[in-house]
């Protein structure tokens, strides 16, 4: 086939095949043990498409499929090229035959655009999808652990933060289905190269993301990081696991001020602790740990009252120091209206709970007063 030789392919079929292998090692036993599902022995598979269209109805098309696994230590990288619509049903076959039942796919946002649009024009050609195993979408764990420190959640961001991947001539994702169309017309191969040389690089940097997940140790992440990994293992139901990651971030030898926001952080990371020990069932230490975030003033400190309120009011029937806390929040929060900020979820609980607090009060003082005749 006269584009897949242009360009430094083979053919097969009416599609136009590039392969290329670089050394990828992956602690597939780390990789497992992190809160996002994946089998240690599960197959991943790496994929991307460039698409006519940012659509996943039938009238986009996939022209590249890009796909990455591993062989032992080894990345291989396959991408398949349709070069006519006609031979779209040898395109999806191929792709079929690359997909096992066992698999799991890795994508960057493909839960909610690479794979319903496969899967679309699978049905539009009358036939099933390849079935799969699992889905690894590493867009929300991105958004999750780095976009705090990239500001960005897109695949290019995350790669040059996280990956150390610098592209130089790269074809900017939006001008590639126009450059698709542009070949259509013309026929002329070289148009397609830096489209597959796009599609390579993004296969890579999905490797690379599994690699740097797969076999970063909790000491090589940074705190703000190791927070959204605890609410991952939080999400997962796993309070224990989460615990231990926020513990390992707020750890005095292992804090750096490397950033201005490093105080906001250091907060958050101290009420997600409260809260854990908490859910498994440490009481009076996560009720000394708000305490200690209420002393403390500053954001996060009327939510932190409410906690304590809380504990006192149910947990040790405290009514006076529940009455306390209360008024320890109202201030904080009318500090923040006064300028400008106000806590409305704060202020709400407080109309609730202070005129509840304050009868209960009365109550107590009302039946003190009042002896029982003799």
């Amino acid at each position: 086939m006269a584009v897949a030789a242009a360009i430094g392919g083979t053919a097969e079929h009416g599609v136009a095949l590039f392969e290329h292998r670089l050394a990828l090692p992956v602690n597939r036993a780390r990789l497992t043990s992190l809160p996002y599902g994946v089998p240690v022995d599960a197959r991943l598979v790496c994929f991307d498409l460039e698409t006519t269209g940012l659509a996943t109805a039938a009238g986009t098309l996939a022209f590249l499929v890009g796909l990455g696994w591993w062989e032992s230590d080894s990345f291989v990288v396959r991408q398949l090229l349709l070069t006519d619509h006609a031979d779209e049903h040898a395109l999806l076959d191929l792709l079929a035959r690359h997909l096992a039942p066992d698999g799991w796919l890795v994508t960057y946002n493909g839960r909610s655009f690479d794979w319903p649009l496969i899967v679309a024009r699978y049905r539009l050609h009358g036939h099933p999808p390849p079935p799969l195993s699992g889905h690894l979408d590493l867009l929300p764990i991105s958004r999750q652990l780095w976009k705090h420190r990239t500001g960005s959640a897109r695949l290019a961001a995350i790669e040059a933060e996280i990956c150390g991947v610098q592209r130089t001539n790269d074809l900017p994702g939006a001008f590639i289905p126009d450059r698709y169309f542009t070949y259509l017309r013309s026929r002329r191969a070289s148009l397609l190269r830096d489209v597959v040389d796009h599609n390579r690089q993004d296969i890579v940097s999905l490797g690379q993301l599994v690699a740097v997940l797969a076999n970063l140790s909790l000491d090589d992440f940074e705190a703000g990081d190791l927070l959204g990994l605890a609410r991952a293992y939080g999400r997962r139901g796993n309070s224990p696991g989460a615990l231990e990651v926020i513990e390992r971030a707020l750890r005095p030898d292992a804090w750096v001020v490397r950033r201005p926001a490093t105080v906001a952080l250091h907060r958050r990371l101290s009420a997600e602790r409260a809260r854990l020990l908490a859910r498994v069932g440490r009481r009076e230490e996560s009720i000394a740990a708000w305490l200690e975030i209420a002393t403390r003033g500053g954001p996060g400190a009327a939510e932190a009252w409410l906690h304590v309120a809380r504990y006192r009011e149910h947990v040790e029937r405290d009514v006076p120091g529940a009455s306390a806390a209360c008024h320890q929040a109202a201030a904080v929060a009318g500090r923040a209206r006064a300028w400008g900020d106000p806590m409305l979820a704060v202020e709400r609980d407080l109309e609730r709970r202070l005129p509840r607090l304050s009868r209960r009060l009365f109550a107590r003082r009302y039946q003190r007063r009042v002896k029982p005749a003799e």
